[in-house]
C-alpha cells in the first residue's frame, strides 16, 4: 500500500486522524514493522559502525516512524472506540509488542552501545545513552537462550492481559444505564437533570438516563436526596469489572486478568534476577527501594490521620442532628459531605459551576501559561478524530515551539478519566537535520454543554484541566534537541507529575480566577465572597482525601512486592485498609477491578510518585508564593529553565536543585493541604 493511498503512512506532517480506517491498520503496521526490522539488522551488522549518530539515522528514524504511526491507532482505540478499530488494534498488538521487546533486549545493538565512549557524546546523548544502558538490561539483553524467550512471551502477553482489561473497565462502564423517574433526582442539579434527560430521548426513553460516567455518576452521589437512588449507582459503579456484577455484566470480571497480570510481572523481576517487580519498577525512579517509599507513605499516613479522623467525626456527627442519617452507609458519604461543606462554608460545587464556562476558562488558561512562560498559544487547524477536538499552537517570538490537540468531552466509546499523550517528541532529526516540534494530546471526561450553552466545569473539572496542561507543558516546551530525552522522555515515572500538579495551584488564585470566569448567563466574574468561601472549603477533608491516595499507593506497592496473603489481591486490600483508612466500604466493593492505573496504565508500582510529586510540585510552587506574585514572569522563567526546558536530560533532582538550590521538603504540602501542625 502506498503512503499516499495509507494515511498511517503519511509522516509528511500531523496524523491524518479524520482518515485513519480500521482495515489501513494491518497494512500500515506489517509495513512499518518491516523497516524497523531491516534497520535493526542494518546497525547491528559487524561492520556497521558503533556511532550515536549512524545508528540514530537509521534506526530511531524506523522505529519513531513505527511509534508514531502505533501511537495514532492507539490513540483512536482510547478515545473513538469501535469493535472494527478494537479488533484491528488487538490483533497487530502482539507483532508490535513483540518487536520493541526484541529490540530491548538485541544483545547485538547492547554491544554497539557498550562500544560508545560516552566522553564523545553531548550531554544530552550521554544521558539518554545512559537510560538505554539501563534499558537493555531491564529489557532482558543480558538474558539467554530459554530465558530470552520467556521474558519475551511475558511482555507480550502483559500487553494482551493489560488491554483487556481496559476493555472491560470501559464495557463495564458503558454498558450499565438506569433510566430514573423525575421524582428519584430531586436534589440534583438542572445541568445534570437536562443532560440525562436529554440522553434518555436520545434512545427513545423515558425519564433519566443514569450512567457510570463520572459527570453524571458523581453528582448524582453528591446531591440526590434518594439514599436508595446513590445506594443504586455506587453499587454498579464499585462492582464494575469484576465477579460482583449484576447480572450480564459479570463477563467483564478483571479478576483472573489481575491475577495473571502479578504473577507474570513477578516472573519477569526475576527473570532479570530481582526479588519482586516493585523492586524492579523503582530501578529507573527516583526513590531508592520498596522500603523506602513504603516509609513515606507510613509517615505521610501517620501525618494526615489525625485530620482524617476530625473528618470522618464532623461528618458522622452531622449526619446524624441535620440529616438523620444515625448510621450512614458508603454511598451516604459523598451526600453528606457535599450537605456538610454548604453548611459550614454556605458553599456549593453547583454554586460555582456557572461561573466556570469552559471557553473562558480556557482562555483564562492560556493567559497564565503565556504570562508565565513567554509564549503565545494560537488556535489553528488539523485533521481531528471528532468534531469537539481543538487544535492549538505555542509560538514564541513567532517560532513554533509545539502544537497540541485538546478533546474534553465524555461520550461513549472515549475511555475514562483525563491523560497527556505525545504525539511525537522535540528531535534534532539525524535524516534531514531539521528541528522537529513536539505534539502532544490532551483528554479529559467533562459533561458536554445543553440547551446551547457551553460546558460548565466544576472546579474540580478546572483542576484536572490544568493539571493535563501542566504535563503538555513538559513535553512542549523542552529545548532538548536528542528525542530520548526530550519533553517527557526520559524523566523518572515518579517526578513526572511534578509539572501537572505545580500548574494545579493557580486554580486557588483569586488572581488567577477573576480572569477565568464568567457566568453562564450574566456574564459577570467569580464574586470574591464567593472565591473566600471556595478557598475556606479548599482542604475540606483533605485528611480523608490524602489517606485515600495513600492508601491507593500503599496497596500497589505492597501488591507488587508479592504480600498480598496466598495471593489474595482483596485480602492486602483489607489489610492496607485496617492500617491507614479511618472509612471502609462494603465487602462487595472491588476497587482494584477498575484500577487502570497499575493494570493498564504503566503506574504498576508507581502510583505513590502521585503523593511523591506533590511533595515536588508544593515545594515549587512556594518558589512562587516566596516571589510575592504567583505569575511572576522572572520566576516562571526560571521554572521554565530548570524544569520544563531541561526535560529529562538530567536527574529530575538536579533539575529540582536547579530551581530551588536545594532538595525538596514536605512543609509546603502539608501547608498547601492544611495539615501543619504548629510547633
Amino acid at each position: 500500500m502506498t503512503t499516499s493511498s495509507n494515511p498511517l503512512l503519511d509522516f509528511a506532517d500531523l496524523p491524518l486522524f479524520d482518515a485513519i480506517r480500521p482495515e489501513q491498520v494491518a497494512p500500515a503496521i506489517e509495513s512499518l514493522l518491516a523497516e524497523a526490522n531491516t534497520a535493526l539488522e542494518t546497525v547491528t551488522a559487524a561492520d556497521f559502525p558503533a556511532q550515536w549518530t549512524a545508528i540514530s539515522r537509521v534506526l530511531d528514524v524506523a522505529t519513531e516512524r513505527l511509534g508514531r504511526a502505533w501511537g495514532a491507532v492507539s490513540h483512536l482505540n482510547s478515545v473513538a472506540d469501535t469493535p472494527e478499530l478494537r479488533t484491528a488494534y488487538n490483533a497487530a498488538l502482539p507483532a508490535v509488542t513483540e518487536f520493541w521487546t526484541r529490540l530491548g533486549a538485541d544483545e547485538r545493538l547492547y554491544a554497539k552501545y557498550k562500544q560508545m565512549d560516552p566522553a564523545q557524546l553531548t550531554s544530552e546523548q550521554r544521558q539518554a545513552h545512559k537510560n538505554a544502558m539501563r534499558a537493555f538490561v531491564l529489557g532482558g539483553a543480558e538474558l539467554q537462550g530459554e530465558a530470552k524467550q520467556r521474558f519475551a512471551d511475558i511482555q507480550e502477553r502483559q500487553a494482551e492481559l493489560g488491554q483487556k482489561f481496559s476493555e472491560n473497565a470501559l464495557d463495564a462502564t458503558d454498558a450499565f444505564a438506569y433510566f430514573a423517574e423525575p421524582d428519584e433526582l430531586d436534589g440534583v442539579p438542572e445541568d445534570v437533570k437536562a443532560a440525562t434527560r436529554a440522553a434518555a430521548e436520545a434512545e427513545g426513553q423515558a425519564g433519566h438516563k443514569l450512567t457510570l460516567k463520572l459527570p453524571c455518576y458523581l453528582p448524582v452521589m453528591q446531591f440526590a436526596r434518594s439514599s436508595a437512588l446513590r445506594e443504586r449507582l455506587y453499587r454498579a459503579y464499585v462492582t464494575r469489572a469484576s465477579d460482583q456484577a449484576e447480572g450480564e455484566a459479570v463477563k467483564f470480571d478483571n479478576t483472573p486478568l489481575m491475577q495473571a497480570l502479578l504473577a507474570l510481572r513477578h516472573e519477569e523481576a526475576q527473570l532479570l534476577g530481582i526479588t519482586d517487580f516493585a523492586t524492579l519498577s523503582l530501578v529507573p525512579k527516583m526513590a531508592d527501594s520498596p522500603e523506602q517509599v513504603i516509609t513515606f507513605l507510613r509517615d505521610l499516613a501517620r501525618q494526615a490521620r489525625p485530620f482524617a479522623e476530625q473528618d470522618l467525626a464532623d461528618m458522622r456527627a452531622f449526619a446524624t442532628s441535620e440529616l438523620g442519617l444515625s448510621d450512614p452507609q458508603a454511598w451516604d458519604w459523598p451526600y453528606v459531605g457535599e450537605k456538610l461543606k454548604e453548611a459550614r462554608y454556605a458553599f456549593s460545587e453547583q454554586e460555582v459551576k456557572p461561573y466556570f464556562t469552559a471557553p473562558k476558562v480556557l482562555a483564562g488558561l492560556f493567559k497564565i501559561v503565556e504570562t508565565l512562560f513567554d509564549v503565545a498559544i494560537r488556535a489553528d487547524r488539523a485533521p481531528v478524530w471528532h468534531p469537539k477536538v481543538e487544535f492549538f499552537r505555542i509560538e514564541r517570538a513567532g517560532q513554533l515551539l509545539g502544537q497540541f490537540y485538546l478533546d474534553p468531552g465524555a461520550r461513549t466509546g472515549k475511555r475514562g478519566g483525563a491523560w497527556m499523550d505525545d504525539v511525537r517528541a522535540r528531535w534534532l532529526r539525524p535524516d534531514t537535520g531539521a528541528l522537529q516540534t513536539p505534539v502532544a494530546h490532551l483528554v479529559c471526561n467533562f459533561a458536554e454543554g445543553v440547551n446551547g450553552q457551553p460546558p460548565l466545569l466544576t472546579h474540580d473539572d478546572v483542576i484536572t484541566l490544568f493539571h493535563e496542561f501542566g504535563h503538555g507543558l513538559h513535553h512542549l516546551l523542552t529545548q532538548v534537541n536528542e528525542r530520548d530525552v526530550s519533553g517527557i522522555s526520559g524523566v523518572e515515572w515518579d517526578a513526572v507529575e511534578l509539572p501537572s500538579q505545580f500548574m494545579e495551584n493557580f486554580c486557588w488564585e483569586w488572581d488567577v480566577l477573576r480572569h477565568m470566569t464568567a457566568h453562564v448567563d450574566a456574564g459577570e466574574p467569580l464574586p470574591r465572597a464567593l472565591y473566600d468561601k471556595m478557598l475556606a472549603a479548599k482542604n475540606f477533608q483533605s485528611g480523608l482525601q490524602t489517606l485515600r491516595q495513600i492508601e491507593f499507593s500503599l496497596f500497589d506497592m505492597l501488591l507488587h512486592q508479592g504480600q498480598a496473603p496466598g495471593g489474595d489481591v482483596l485480602a492486602l486490600l483489607r489489610q492496607v485498609r485496617e492500617e491507614v483508612a479511618v472509612l471502609q466500604p462494603p465487602a462487595y466493593s472491588r476497587t482494584p477491578h477498575t484500577f487502570s492505573h497499575i493494570f493498564a496504565g504503566g503506574y504498576a508500582a508507581g502510583y505513590y510518585s502521585y503523593k511523591w510529586a506533590e511533595v515536588l510540585s508544593a515545594d515549587a510552587y512556594a518558589a512562587f508564593e516566596e516571589a510575592g506574585n504567583p505569575l511572576d514572569p522572572a520566576m516562571g522563567r526560571r521554572y521554565r529553565e530548570a524544569i520544563l526546558e531541561a526535560g529529562g536530560s538530567r536527574p529530575a533532582m538536579e533539575s529540582f536543585k536547579a530551581f530551588r538550590g536545594r532538595e525538596p521538603q514536605l512543609d509546603a504540602l502539608l501547608r498547601h493541604q492544611g495539615m501543619a501542625v504548629a510547633a
